[in-house]
């Protein structure tokens, strides 16, 4: 079981992320843009597919050529491990 992270904790693994921020104080999110809705839709598939390796699902808002993830453990009620980890994923993709 996932524990909560602390805030300094919270605030390292931040820094160490490239467009996420802190919404609230139970999820971090980052918004896309791509070229076309075709090319939002792809990047989803691939973030679908990297969170279903880890049993671990970001909400996902598409707006035609935009994508807003969000990653909270919804279990724990806040941010843990898995968040930071599915986004460092997420980047990579």
């Amino acid at each position: 079981m996932p524990i909560l992270l602390e805030k300094s904790q919270i605030d390292e693994r931040l820094s160490q992320l490239e467009g996420w921020a802190r919404q609230g104080q139970a999820a971090i999110e980052k918004s896309y843009v791509f070229a076309d809705f075709k090319a939002a839709m792809r990047f989803v598939n691939q973030v679908a597919e990297a969170a279903e390796k880890v049993d671990h699902h970001p909400d996902i808002l598409i707006n035609y050529n935009k994508v807003k993830l969000t990653l909270s453990t919804h279990s724990e009620g806040g941010l843990t491990h898995k968040d930071f980890d599915l986004a460092r994923d997420v980047d990579f993709i």
